[in-house]
């Protein structure tokens, strides 16, 4: 297939062959001779079947997307994650993240928020000819439309990455155009509004709703969607759709009140429910009970190399995604209350009696890890500027914990490493969801409480007090997104969708620099991680990439402030 990614390629890349490219399991493990011409799919259903679950596959579009194997369905486990655009972590060698930190990404240099609108389309414009030819196969009718059912989700996830990326999306439909079509009708490039957008996405996933199992049967189908990925991901847009960046800055209730009932929902499938250990969650192999859609790595298919490019330096490691003290100040005490630097005990020992999701998310300084301390101390720490590879240590004074496997290879992990699950939607993310709605629909009732609660007994926190209020409330529940979800790449849209990205993305980003003395005690000074961190209104929506504005020939439209 063409490597050629521009919005005139919306509607006119030419599907002439794919690579068959491996999927979550060994089952397309096929070795074609080199590429499979689209006849071939239309005359056999094992090929077409293929060809449909691989558009759970992204492409590799830009430098250092995947390590080993094809990027994910979404992000995930690339070197930079997108967590490094956000108050939870920086990357600590840029990585193209920088630039967004700082408040700079424009249409001509978006950084690695570049790919989002090419890819997407390719994605969708792949969909729709799959979905114009699929009645052409000879196979059963249920078989054909549990495919077609797929299909509606895949095309709904790409419209629901554009909308929470750019806002107004084109909406493609069914067409399936081709490079000697007339490109000059400005309709083509026309621009749906946010709720026209979001009713066409949620209609394209009741669609896959109606025609997706409860479950898949066997391995052979693990990662593929299911009818409770499809109700996880219309409980997310909904919850999107009723947030202020969605509605103008209003609230409705109603809107509040349909996300709740579509994150409802899911829980009354009776499917799903909390992992009891919030750590191994993240790698435990295969499917678990709090996995609703996930991105399954095996061994014949890595990711990236999680231990050596995001672990300490004094480990061999590279530093990576690195969080900030921003994230780590917001962490409970064990009992509940806030960390305060100006309480003299907390201050002198701010690693004690934290939310214990704080240990399974960061390496701190003195943290157990493979046999030895983390040090991040001044002078001699073998995990700080004094120690080995010191272009690799951490500018915040913290390492990332959450996803890495202690039992996986730090030095030469090639080939051993990169097998942890990468989980796009799970039921914590469900119940988070259906607090926050049925809160600004109802205010904190017992469900809101049961919701918050069963997410804070699971981490070994203490239940919320009684007797919040409805804004109360919703602080603690921004708050225990902010910390359940971390690294999960929520923060970027949450912050955006409430409304307060002016707040958060303009503060320094900021890390710790710890002292030993020749005593051994220990001084903690807050320091700035990266220089010039900034954000203005417009960056609430990514702008469109300016090859995308004139492949147009400039009829599609920037978004504002861009231009």
């Amino acid at each position: 297939m063409k490597n050629i990614f521009n919005t005139k390629l919306i509607y006119a890349v030419i599907f002439g062959s794919i690579f068959l490219t491996s999927c979550q399991k060994d089952y397309l493990e096929i070795t074609p001779t080199d590429r499979v011409s689209d006849a071939a799919i239309l005359s056999d259903s094992t090929l077409f079947e293929a060809f449909v679950v691989n558009r759970y596959l992204g492409v590799r579009l830009t430098n250092k997307e995947g390590d080993g194997s094809a990027p994910g369905f979404g992000r995930g486990f690339e070197y930079a994650m997108w967590s490094s655009l956000t108050d939870e972590s920086i990357y600590n060698n840029d990585d193209n993240t920088w630039l967004i930190q700082r408040g700079q990404l424009s249409p001509e240099n978006l950084g690695i928020a570049g790919t989002f609108w090419g890819r997407s389309y390719r994605s969708i414009r792949e969909v729709n000819y799959a979905l114009a030819h699929i009645d052409e196969l000879n196979m059963s009718e249920s078989h054909k439309n549990k495919l077609k059912a797929e299909l509606h989700f895949i095309r709904a996830y790409r419209y629901h990455d554009l909308i929470r990326n750019y806002g107004r999306v084109v909406l493609v439909g069914d067409k399936v155009s081709e490079l000697g079509d007339d490109f000059s009708d400005p309709s083509l490039f026309e621009r749906s509004s946010i709720q026209d957008g979001i009713d066409y996405t949620i209609n394209e996933l009741n669609l896959a709703i109606e025609g997706l199992p409860l479950q898949n049967n066997s391995d052979w189908e693990e990662g593929r969607a299911t009818k409770g990925a499809a109700m996880a991901l219309k409980s997310r847009l909904l919850l999107y759709a009723a947030s202020p960046l969605y509605t103008g800055g209003s609230s409705d209730s109603q809107k509040w009140a349909e996300a709740a009932q579509a994150a409802k929902a899911v829980m009354d499938l009776g499917v799903y429910n909390l992992y009891p250990d919030y750590q191994e969650l993240f790698l435990t192999p295969g499917s678990n009970s709090e996995i609703i859609f996930a991105r399954y790595y095996n061994l014949n298919q890595l990711h990236t190399h999680l231990e050596i490019a995001n672990g300490p330096n004094g480990y061999g490691g590279w530093g990576g995604n690195v969080p900030l003290q921003n994230l780590v100040d917001d962490y409970e005490m064990a009992d509940g209350t806030e960390f305060n630097w100006s309480d003299p005990e907390e201050a002198s020992n701010p690693y004690e009696n934290r939310d214990p999701r704080f240990y399974e998310t960061i390496l701190y300084n003195g943290a157990e890890y493979r046999g030895r301390p983390v040090e991040t101390f001044v002078p001699g720490g073998l995990d700080s500027p004094d120690g080995p590879s010191n272009w690799n240590t951490s500018k915040s004074g913290y390492y990332l914990r959450k996803f890495i496997d202690k039992d996986l290879p730090i030095i030469n992990p090639w080939g051993a490493a990169g097998i942890q699950n990468w989980i796009y939607l799970r039921y914590g993310e469900i119940l988070l969801n259906y607090a926050e709605a049925q809160n600004e629909a109802s205010g904190p009732d017992d469900s809101v409480y049961e919701a918050m609660n069963a997410i804070r007994d699971r981490a070994g926190m203490p239940d919320l007090p009684e007797g919040l209020s409805q804004s109360e409330m919703r602080e603690r529940i921004r708050h225990e997104r902010r910390i359940e979800l971390a690294f999960e790449e929520h923060r970027f849209y949450d912050v955006r969708r409430w409304m307060i990205a002016d707040e958060t993305a303009n503060k320094p980003a900021k890390g710790i620099k710890i002292t030993k003395s020749e005593s051994g005690d220990l001084s903690y000074e807050v320091i700035t991680a990266l220089e010039g961190r900034s954000f203005d209104p417009k960056h609430y929506w990514l702008p469109i990439p300016r090859d995308e504005i004139l492949a147009s020939d400039n009829q599609l439209e920037q978004n504002p402030g861009y231009n």
